[in-house]
């Protein structure tokens, strides 16, 4: 943990493919969370060796490996209780003492607060779809309070089809 507090890099849906980008946004971090459809045990290994992991699993983790892997999770970083649940829509409430919920599922980014929760998605950082950015989050936690900023990946657009 830095001066100016614990520094926690967010990932979610890289669905097996582990971008370069994503782990340089993620190197200088004191914590990373994946908030699940993983798709590969490499990327767990390949996190892990950047800083302490929390990972849960997502809905299209359904091989061997990811069986270990809890279907969401709270962990205290830094004096702040934060749950990891990969669809936002199957958490009910948020645990008693929770103050950040970081979630993946829907591929969209976003922060907003609510009934004193931070909630947090980092959006994929897999595979690229539709239109939608490819990115990672930092959340950042110092003094008991949290705070989180999205972080769009410098990746390549897609390749166009030629038109027929």
């Amino acid at each position: 943990m830095g001066a100016e507090g614990l520094r926690v890099g967010l990932i979610s849906d890289t669905h097996g493919l582990m971008r370069p980008e994503a782990l340089a946004a993620l190197a200088a971090t004191d914590h990373i969370v994946h908030a699940g459809d993983i798709g590969d045990p490499a990327i767990l290994d390949a996190l892990g060796r950047i800083a302490p992991l929390t990972a849960i699993r997502g809905n299209n983790d359904t091989e061997a490996w990811a069986r270990r892997l809890a279907d969401e999770r709270t962990v205290e970083l830094g004096g702040v209780r934060v749950h990891v649940v990969h669809d936002l829509a199957t958490l009910q409430a948020p645990p008693r003492g929770v103050r950040v919920v970081v979630s993946g599922h829907s591929h969209v980014p976003r922060v907003r607060e609510e009934g004193g929760v931070l909630y947090v998605n980092p959006g994929s950082a897999g595979p690229r779809r539709f239109k939608l950015p490819v990115s990672v989050a930092h959340l950042a936690i110092a003094r008991g309070q949290a705070s989180a900023r999205l972080l769009a990946l410098d990746v390549a657009p897609p390749k166009q089809r030629p038109r027929r």
